[in-house]
């Protein structure tokens, strides 16, 4: 298994560094960000918290580091027109050095799209546009010239130079509705849901329907998850913190009752865990509960 971590970007930018740079110096296989303009006013927090952009940290953590996988998690593709996403990947992919995972989404933040005066079309209409998106971004980044007549999108014999240094760089694809994983069926390399072990079950199942469907085996994409993770002695404090997270997917309490979960996670044929860091401290301690963290799934982690 693999293991990742997700620096928060409603943080300062030297924190994001110290995470990442910490990361790729301690054995961490990964660092994801998230693509968001605001917090939601909810569990991804208040709209005026300050937030970096996305697409310009992981340029910047690009040429930061050396070693550890890079991506978003996940650029909304309402937002970001897929043939800038496919110039901008092929650019990061070589700034890293090959190490961009590509995470896209179809979009949910409804406040995001409404205080920028952008469109957040239907569930139905946003899957099939969505699916669309997936196929301009294939093309582009992996055949010569590509063209392409949807609903959604028109391409005409459109280059995209130089490609990726990654000659197949993976589509990561975040979804958990039944119609978005018949488009995971079709068209991702890895796929990316929040979920605690039965959930991530469930939707495997419906997962490999779809696959079964189209003729594809599941077992060529990759499945990732991520929960919020406190590592705490104190019975109350690890029921606070579950009731004032929920119903997001949590984990809290002392590292063997984690470390059952994390071997939940690879019993449902979970391939890489991604940890938030936005419950793991600040400053000293955050970097202190990473390692803490990496020492303890070290049974778990792939050779």
């Amino acid at each position: 298994m693999r293991f990742s971590i997700w620096p928060s970007l409603m943080r300062p930018v030297d924190e994001v560094l110290e995470v990442a740079t910490h990361a790729e110096r301690t054995g961490w296989d990964g660092v994801y960000v998230a693509d968001h303009f605001m917090g939601d006013g909810g569990g991804f927090g208040p709209e005026e918290s300050p937030t970096l952009e996305a697409t310009a940290v992981l340029a910047a953590l690009a040429v930061a580091t050396e070693r550890v996988r890079l991506g978003p998690l996940v650029l909304g593709t309402t937002y970001r027109q897929p043939t800038v996403v496919a110039k901008w990947a092929a650019t990061v992919d070589h700034l890293s050095g090959g190490r961009l995972v590509l995470g896209v989404g179809a979009g949910w933040q409804q406040n995001e799209h409404e205080r920028y005066g952008i469109e957040l079309p239907a569930v139905g209409a946003r899957v099939e546009r969505f699916a669309e998106v997936c196929l301009v971004l294939t093309g582009l980044l992996r055949e010569h010239r590509t063209t392409f007549d949807g609903h959604w999108f028109h391409l005409d014999d459109a280059p995209c130079e130089p490609k990726p240094v990654q000659r197949h760089l993976p589509l990561l694809i975040g979804a958990k509705g039944d119609r978005m994983l018949g488009v995971v069926a079709r068209h991702a390399d890895e796929w990316n849901l929040w979920g605690l072990p039965p959930w991530i079950a469930e939707r495997s199942a419906v997962l490999e329907r779809h696959c079964e469907s189209v003729g594809r085996d599941p077992s060529e994409i990759r499945r990732s998850t991520q929960a919020l993770i406190l590592p705490t002695s104190d019975p109350s404090e690890a029921r606070a913190f579950l009731d004032a997270v929920a119903p997001r997917a949590a984990v809290a309490g002392p590292w063997e009752h984690i470390l059952d979960t994390v071997d939940g996670w690879v019993a449902v044929g979970v391939d890489e865990l991604i940890v938030p860091d936005n419950t793991l401290g600040r400053g000293q301690e955050r970097l202190d509960r990473m390692d803490a963290f990496l020492a303890a799934v070290a049974p778990f982690r792939s050779p």
